[in-house]
């Protein structure tokens, strides 16, 4: 994990374990998928908005309005 000078991770690392048995990958497959329902059905609205702003092109990707096709 890196650190930060203030002692924050800059990003953690999400190990699996390869020793799991079918039922445990199961129960821990089935609790991010109820957590992924309820992350969705608090922010639907919100991550649609975000998910469109980050799609749409930013005015500095776009050409100049004067400037003629290929």
């Amino acid at each position: 994990m890196s650190k930060t000078t203030g002692g924050l991770p800059l990003t953690i690392s999400l190990q699996i374990p390869t020793y799991w048995t079918p039922e445990q990958a199961f129960a821990v497959f089935e609790l991010v998928d109820d957590l992924r329902d309820a992350i969705w059905q608090y922010y639907s609205v919100q991550l649609i908005d975000h998910c469109r702003d980050q799609l749409q092109p930013r005015a500095a990707d776009l050409p100049p309005p004067d400037d003629p096709p290929f």
